[in-house]
Parts: C-alpha cells; structure tokens; sequence
C-alpha cells in the first residue's frame, strides 16, 4: 500500500524538466544597445503629450513662482523668505506635474476614437508566476483555482502555473505545501500548476523571478508576473499573450490593476480612489509613456528571452540601506530592458486586472518603509550611462513621491518660523538712512489666489474622475448613479485630506529614518482586516499627535488667522490615533457599505471571475479542517502528502556536517510521538527535517501503523 503511493507521488513531482535560460548580471553603467523594430503609429501623439507634460509644468511652475514672490515682496526679501519661496516652488513643481498628467489623461479619456491593438497567436505555452513569501495559501489557492478554471475553458494548452515561494517559516512552508499539492502537475488539464520554494532567499522577489528564469526560462516565450493578491480573467491573460506575440520588439506590458475586495475604511478609500480617479491619471502616464513606461512588478507580461538579456540587476556598492542587491527591482527592470533595446508598454485599456490593497493605515506606513528604501536606492542610477530619458523621470518621481513628504513639512516649518518671527522680532522701520519708512509689504489678496490655485491644481485629478464617470452612463451607474458618486467623491476627498497629513509625517520620518542607514528587512504585506488594538496604534502615533498638537496651539497663540489656516494640516495629526483605528477592520469598513458609500461595482455585481474568486474562497476555507493543528502534524494526518513530499526532496550529499540536521535527527530518535517532539523543536530544526531527505524518512516513525 505505502509503496503504490510512493510511485503515484513520484509520478505528479511538482516541477517540470528544466529548460535553463542563461542571466547574466549587468552594471549600473552601460551602453544603450539599438532599439528593437516596434510598431509606433502613435509616436507623434507620445511627442506631444510629452511637450504637454512638460509645458503645462514649467508655465505653471513659473506663475507660482513669480506669484509667490510677489505675495512675499519687500525692499529686500529676507533668509527664511527666500527659504519658503524655494520650498514653495519645489512642492508647486511636483503638483504642476501631477495635474499636468492628469489633465492629458483626461482628454483622452474624452477622445471617442478608440485605437486597435495588434494582436497574434502565440506559438508556445505562457507561464504565469506567482511569487509568493510567507503568505496565507487559502488565498492564494483560491485565486490560481479561479484562474485555472477560467483559463480552461478559453485557452486550454496555452499557460502554466508556477507558484515561486521563498517563505522562510516552517510553519508557513508546510501549510503551502499542503495547500497546493493536490493542485498540482495535473498535464492531462491543459493548464498545469507547479511549486518551486527556494532555500535560499537572495536578492528577495528579484531573484525568486530569476531563479526561475535561470532554470526553467528557455520553455517559455513570455511569463506573465503576479503577486500574491493578483488575479487576472482569462480574457486578459489571452490579450497580453497575444499582443506579446505581436510585438516581436516589445520587451513588457503593465497592465492597469484594479483594487477589489476592499472591506475596511482605509481599503475602500484607496479602493474608490484607484476606481474612479485611477483611469484619468492612468491615461495620462501611458499618453507620455509611449514604449518608454515603467513596471509595477506585478499585472504584467514580460518576454523571457528579453528579460534574461537585460535585467540581471547589478549589486550596489556598499551596505543597505543604499547598498547591496535593488529593492525596487521593477523599476530597474524596466529600465534596463528600456537601455537593451525592447520596448516597455503601459496598455491601460485591459479590463479584469486585479489586486488588494493594504487594509489600514499602519499596513500602509509599514509597506512605504519598503518602498522608501528600494526608491531611494535609486539615485545610484539617475544618473547612469545612457538611459532614456523617460526612465530617468520615472525613477526622480519615485524618488521624490517620498522626498515631497520632507519638502512639505519644511514648507510647514518655515512657514510657522515666518509666523513666529512676526510676532516676537520688532519690524525696522528705519533700517536704512532715508526720511521715509520702510513699510513691509504682504499682498493678501495675492497669497489667497495662489492658495486657491494650489488646491484646484490638487483636487483637479479627483474632479477629472469625478467627471469622467459622469459623462458615461453605463460607468456611472457602477458607482450607484450620479449622486452617490458625487457625495463617494466628496467623501473621498475629505477622509483623504484628514489622512494625508499623517501620512505626509510618517513619511518624513521613514526617510530620516531609511538616511541614518536602517535597513527595513523583508516584511510579508499584510492580507488580513488590518484590525489593530488600541494600544498598539496609540503607540505608533504618538509623535503624530504631539507634533498636532503643538502645531495647533503656536499657532492659535500666534494668531486665530493662523489657526484656521492650519487646521488642514493639524487636524488629521491631532486625530491620528482614533483615524488610525478606525483605518482597518472589517467591521467598521463594512459599516460605510450598508449606507451605500464608498462600494464598489464588484460588490453588487462581480465579474465572472472575481465571483470564481468568491466562491473558492468560501470553498477552501471550509475544506481547511486542518487550519489550527500544528505544522508538521500535517504530514501524519495525511499519509498521501507525506509520501508526495518525500518524493520531491533530492538525494543528499553524504557526510555534510549540518548543526541543525545532527541535533533534529537526535530529537527524531528519541521523541517517542511526536508531540514530544514538536515540544522541543527549534525553527532551524524543523526547516533541517523539511530540507533533508534522510530526516524526512525518520519521521515515518511517527505515521499511522496501519
């Protein structure tokens, strides 16, 4: 009996034949290589909106600018006027920018002639990746089963899983394993699933693709990449293989992901904000883009043979928190893919292309020290040898999405010192010989219009949105109608405005943080309700609260104008706790959708294949019996997943001397069950057993006599 479940182990592995593709490792600095033939009928268009993007942002710029001086205008403008002058122009420049990006999004949002893609068949199988790090499997198996399905039924033949997992917690690796292995390497579906998990964890997500590309790439013209939170209908999935196979120049195409499943307030506002605002700034970004655009790491399609040639991402000098391997690896990716010739395209127009979103607002701060770190590393390669100028902006702008947090809050700073030096240093009237005072000069008027043109140059994507779901019947009632996108608009803006400024702090410190040179580590993004207790999010905005708090009372002693026109800023920071709480948890989150508000069409109405999605997860959950019971009683309760494990762990080297292997095997020996066992058993011990052929044999001691 055990030995026929050996042989039916032993013939479903769960990897295919290697086919290794060969990754070499590049350097910061290098030539561009010759652009790759691609079809551009639409160059003209991607000139002119980069002249647009580019105009709109100096002309406004230069107003603001111009103007502001104007407001600060005396004889001769002083040190810390001159310091808010600058600081106001760098933050004027960065919103000009956005609004320029938007406001070309918007007009093509409103442009009726719709271009045609080109498309082809592919020749070969399309592998899908799903790179996934001590995440929770339910979910995830539910998201490939949905998949899978949906694919089947549409292009059986066509596509391969592969789940890439570089979990590192043994409790994690074993619930994955037991998760998927009934999914997996099934050839006679027509859409096989296989599960890689790598020992080594080096280079993070980056090398977890390349280990893949390195070993299996040379079988597969185009991969398409995911991340745990990733789903994409099988329509989408055949466009993007397809419009690869057209493009023989083309090295990648990001898609436009959706947010769904948002069930808590944070969620729902990002959530809302991607749905309505998204599609306007998102058609400004691929109008400028053209072949030149950028990768999100994730909702894409990357060529194979294009990726191995140029994106062995280099090592930089030094130590993390700047040096070492690239956090940010999809940016750099597209880059150097951009510097090797082949085109990178942002196809905005596919639909079903999903993801989640972070469930509250300490999820977010923990998920933007990453981000920081791996942005930040990026100034090795501003200025690197012959990279398209469109890369170069994209990788400033993901600089400076984090370096406008601590340009803000200078602005903020000086502004106040302006108002403190008001108000204690007596004004010279006389300072220099003349029978005529001179007076200070401060225009008002002029320091209220430009006030108000900031915040239009700000709202203006969200009424962009805001209209461009409006003008399209069919778009408008996915939202519920015209009033309730009207007041999920106005809702959005104001919880937006109250959460910006924590955000815009926590930032700053994430900064001042990641230049005192902490490393941020490898954390998994959280996929739960984000429901945190009270002590904990007091705890992590305490320094929001004390920084409001004394914002608001200098500036109430200053002057009650003041006051007013600071309570933007120090309302959100004095109420960072309880808006904090109150950022995750389903409970609260799902409140706002019994009123109607901030839901989305995907709720009321889902698509096929988020209502596959619904419906596994409901399934897989149910079918978890064995979701509380130690990790590796797994193996004893199911004898088939013991035997299909053993038959995938290599023959090991005789004689390697391994601490962790000696002492597991010595507590296998003299544990009589394997309670006793699994009492004493350290972390290493247990990766040793799931790591080690020889341990795993031992263990069948402890399965089930019969």
């Amino acid at each position: 009996m055990v030995e026929t479940k050996m042989m039916t182990s032993q013939e479903r592995l769960a990897l295919p034949h290697e086919a290794p593709l060969d990754m070499p490792r590049h350097a910061v600095n290098e030539p561009r290589q010759k652009a790759k033939k691609l079809v551009k009928p639409f160059l003209l268009r991607t000139l002119l909106a980069r002249l647009c993007v580019i105009s709109i942002t100096l002309g406004l710029t230069w107003y603001g600018a111009t103007e502001m001086y104007a407001v600060l205008n005396t004889n001769a403008i002083a040190g810390l006027q001159w310091a808010f002058l600058v600081l106001f122009c760098i933050n004027f420049t960065w919103i000009s920018f956005a609004f320029s990006q938007a406001s070309i999004g918007f007009l093509c949002r409103l442009w009726p002639f719709s271009r045609k893609v080109k498309e082809a068949e592919p020749e070969g199988v399309t592998a899908i990746l799903l790179p996934v790090y001590n995440e929770d499997p339910i979910r995830i198996r539910a998201s490939i089963e949905a998949m899978h399905d949906d694919l089947l039924e549409k292009a059986p033949g066509k596509f391969a899983f592969f789940i890439l997992s570089d979990s590192n917690r043994s409790d994690a690796c074993i619930k994955e394993k037991h998760t998927f292995y009934p999914l997996l390497n099934h050839e006679d579906q027509g859409c096989p699933i296989y599960y890689r998990r790598r020992h080594n964890n080096n280079e993070r997500k980056a090398g977890n693709i390349a280990e893949w590309v390195t070993r299996f790439g040379a079988r597969y013209e185009s991969m398409i990449v995911l991340d745990a939170d990733s789903l994409m209908s099988a329509d989408c999935l055949i466009s993007l293989s397809r419009r690869m196979a057209a493009e023989p120049g083309l090295g990648l195409i990001q898609t436009l992901p959706t947010i769904i499943k948002a069930n808590t307030l944070y969620s729902r506002i990002q959530q809302f904000a991607n749905q309505c605002f998204g599609p306007v700034y998102a058609s400004g970004l691929a109008a400028w883009h053209g072949t030149a655009s950028n990768f999100w790491g994730h909702n894409a399609i990357i060529r194979t043979k294009a990726f191995a040639e140029a994106c062995g991402l280099p090592i930089l000098e030094g130590k993390a928190p700047f040096g070492g391997h690239v956090m940010s690896h999809d940016f750099m990716e597209a880059a150097m893919l951009r510097r090797a010739g082949w085109g990178v395209r942002f196809d905005m127009d596919l639909e079903a292309s999903y993801e989640e979103a972070p469930p509250s607002l300490i999820d977010v701060m923990v998920r933007d020290r990453r981000w920081c770190q791996g942005n930040l590393q990026h100034k090795a390669f501003l200025l690197a040898q012959d990279f398209h100028f469109a890369t170069r902006v994209h990788l400033f702008s993901g600089i400076f999405s984090y370096l406008s947090a601590v340009f803000w809050f200078l602005l903020i700073a000086v502004g106040f010192a302006l108002a403190v030096q008001a108000h204690f240093v007596r004004p010279e009237y006389f300072s220099n010989p003349s029978l005529f005072p001179t007076w200070p000069v401060f225009d008002f008027q002029k320091a209220l219009l430009l006030f108000e043109l900031s915040m239009a140059l700000v709202l203006a994507p969200k009424v962009y949105g805001w209209l461009s779901a409006l003008l399209y019947p069919k778009r408008c009632m996915s939202f519920g109608g015209p009033i309730l996108l009207t007041l999920d608009t106005l809702l959005e803006v104001a919880l937006s405005a109250l959460y910006a400024p924590i955000l815009m702090f926590s930032q700053f410190l994430v900064v001042f943080d990641v230049l005192k040179g902490r490393d941020s580590g490898w954390k998994p993004q959280s996929r739960d309700d984000g429901a945190t207790p009270w002590k904990t999010v007091a705890r992590a905005h305490l320094s929001h609260t004390l920084l409001g708090a004394g914002l608001a009372s200098a500036a109430l002693f200053l002057s009650p104008a003041l006051f007013y026109w600071s309570l933007p800023i120090t309302i959100g920071l004095v109420f960072s706790i309880p808006l904090s709480w109150l950022s995750g948890g389903e409970k609260r989150g799902n409140l706002l959708s019994k009123f109607m508000l901030l839901r989305a069409s995907q709720e009321k109405r889902p698509t096929g294949i988020v209502k596959r999605l619904n419906e596994k997860q409901a399934q897989a959950i149910d079918d978890d019996s064995s979701a509380t019971q130690p990790a590796l009683q797994r193996f004893i309760n199911d004898v088939n997943f013991y035997h299909w494990y053993l038959a995938q762990l290599p023959q090991e080297e005789e004689n390697t001397l391994c601490r962790s292997r000696i002492c597991a095997q010595w507590q296998i020996e003299k544990s009589a069950n394997l309670e006793q066992l699994t009492e004493h058993l350290q972390e290493s011990e247990c990766l040793a057993i799931l790591k080690h052929k020889s341990l795993m044999l031992a263990m069948g001691k402890y399965l089930p006599q019969a």
